[in-house]
């Protein structure tokens, strides 16, 4: 019942009007209106228990004069009613859920204030209060008063049903997506974001909503669930990332869809400190996923994209909240460890690029560039580029005339699947700046291939010495020894360097040896260099040194 289909409003009769009184206008009444609603509203107004629902749909309190300006306000003017001042709060609610079913309004922020207004209304409406003054006008009636408080905290119970249907209906009159910004600005407003309890009319109102828009958190939330399962299906069968960011942002954008619609459930729950268990399923579903993606993939950037839209979308729901906030922490140090990382390896990739580069002329009258750099290496007008080199070799010759020094010629050797290259020198300062620079450009990524394959089970041949993770195999020397090999472990041998070659010998059996010239044979150097590191560090395997 509202004021307009108000048995009061229908006989123009006022809360202090008798029995008589009503009889007459009842009798006036039928004479130009419905005679059959003439009949009820006398009946109504005129039985003291069904009075008590028209006395509270009506406006308790009001004189004739005032009544009427608030009848006048709510058909004409009814944001005049926001500033109405001297009544009681169940007239203002009253009046204001009579405007609010007259409106037409459709624009959020304006449906969003009369549903505060009808809601902090009804907040102050007190029973005892409303009893006393709707006495005081059945004493001036001549009707009966009410003793008993819970018939009026009965019927203030269907007023606030009454008052929720209203408000129902108003949002009704609005598309979908309008319909939720208004619940959730009013919800927002009146709990300070989820901060103090709001009206409990609003409450009732969401509740009311929540019912509505099972069916599609429901069906949105299968969604989810769907799209989580694509990505694991992507992950499994290691997609690029350009593959994975569609389905991702679809995800969020999903996500973002089902918490619009749950979002003024989620502020209610949390004003009641209460979680939503709706929303805290979807949450960690989705949270899972970014801690797949980061912690078993390796996919920082998409797991910071989950986290920040679930940072965003479920702000009021506080213990995903807080979750979501530790893990964006988390993220963040990641991400920024991984930029010092890449700015580290940047840094030393520009010192790597200068501390290789060299170049220097070489002869006295006809001069030839020599190059290295991460270009490659170039001599005579050829290059070859350094990921190409697969064996070198470098190594000083000194001759003489007559027993006499005559100088030492530096050779060095480089070679790739397709070419050769070899390039003497006289000049002992390029040769070993060049070498240098050699070593550190081809040299360190040979010898870590040569460990990795190792590794594996592989076995390497360096002339007549055949290489293999625990040791190498030497073939006997002697007259009578007719080439028989024996396997020795790395501790079992002694190296040297003499005449121009890398010398490897059993240390208890002189007969098992062998000698590997630097200019004959492809990376004696590397393999030099890795028995070095191993006697150093200690171990059984030569690819162990790349544990240190």
């Amino acid at each position: 019942m509202d004021l307009f289909d108000n048995p009061f409003k229908t006989l123009g009769a006022t809360p202090r009007d008798d029995r008589r009184r009503i009889m007459e206008l009842a009798d006036e009444g039928a004479l130009l209106l419905d005679p059959q609603e003439c009949s009820e509203a006398r009946s109504i107004l005129t039985m003291p228990r069904k009075r008590l629902e028209a006395e509270l749909a009506w406006l308790p309190g009001l004189g004739p004069k005032k009544a009427s300006e608030v009848l006048a306000a709510v058909e004409s003017k009814p944001n005049d009613l926001f500033s109405l001042e001297g009544i009681l709060p169940i007239a203002r609610c009253n009046a204001v859920g009579a405007a609010l079913a007259q409106s037409n309004l459709t624009e959020p922020r304006a449906v969003s204030d009369w549903l505060l207004e009808l809601g902090w209304a009804f907040e102050d409406v007190d029973p005892e209060t409303l009893r006393r003054i709707i006495n005081e006008e059945r004493v001036v009636s001549g009707f009966a008063e009410i003793t008993d408080i819970s018939i009026v905290e009965s019927g203030i119970a269907e007023r606030r049903r009454y008052y929720r249907q209203v408000m129902k209906s108003a949002l009704g009159k609005m598309d979908s997506l309008d319909l939720v910004k208004a619940i959730t600005l009013t919800v927002e407003k009146a709990t300070e974001l989820g901060e103090v309890s709001g009206p409990k009319l609003l409450a009732d109102l969401v509740e009311s909503f929540e019912v509505e828009a099972q069916e599609f958190l429901e069906r949105e939330g299968e969604n989810i669930n769907l799209l989580i399962s694509r990505v694991e299906e992507a992950l499994d069968l290691e997609l690029a990332d350009a593959d994975l960011e569609p389905i991702i942002e679809r995800l969020c954008q999903v996500t973002r869809n089902w918490d619009l619609v749950a979002q003024p459930i989620q502020v209610v729950q949390k004003s009641r400190g209460l979680p939503h268990e709706a929303s805290q399923d979807i949450a960690y579903s989705v949270r899972a996923l970014a801690v797949t993606l980061n912690n078993d993939f390796a996919k920082l950037e998409l797991a910071k994209k989950l986290t920040e839209m679930l940072r965003q979308v479920f702000a009021e729901v506080v213990d995903v909240a807080d979750r979501v906030a530790e893990d964006a922490g988390a993220l963040d140090d990641l991400a920024e460890q991984r930029e010092r990382l890449v700015e580290d390896a940047a840094r030393q990739e520009e010192e790597w690029q200068r501390e290789i580069t060299y170049e220097a002329e070489v002869g006295a009258l006809f001069k030839n560039k020599l190059r290295i750099s991460p270009d490659g290496i170039e001599w005579k007008g050829r290059r070859i580029p350094l990921d190409d080199v697969t064996g070198v070799r470098w190594g000083g010759v000194s001759r003489s005339v007559n027993g006499i020094p005559s100088g030492t010629t530096y050779t060095i050797m480089i070679f790739s699947k397709s070419q050769s290259m070899e390039i003497e020198l006289k000049n002992q300062a390029i040769y070993s700046s060049f070498v240098d620079r050699l070593w550190r450009s081809v040299g360190v990524r040979l010898l870590t291939e040569f460990l990795d394959s190792l590794r594996t089970g592989q076995k390497f041949r360096f002339g007549p010495l055949v290489v293999s993770d625990f040791g190498v195999e030497l073939t006997r020397r002697g007259i009578l020894s007719k080439g028989s090999a024996q396997f020795c472990k790395w501790d079992d041998l002694l190296t040297g360097t003499a005449d121009g070659a890398f010398h490897i010998g059993h240390k208890d059996d002189k007969k098992l040896a062998a000698g590997l010239s630097y200019l004959d044979v492809n990376n004696v150097h590397i393999l030099q260099g890795a028995m070095s590191i191993l006697w150093k560090n200690g171990g059984e395997r030569l690819s162990s040194i790349l544990n240190s």
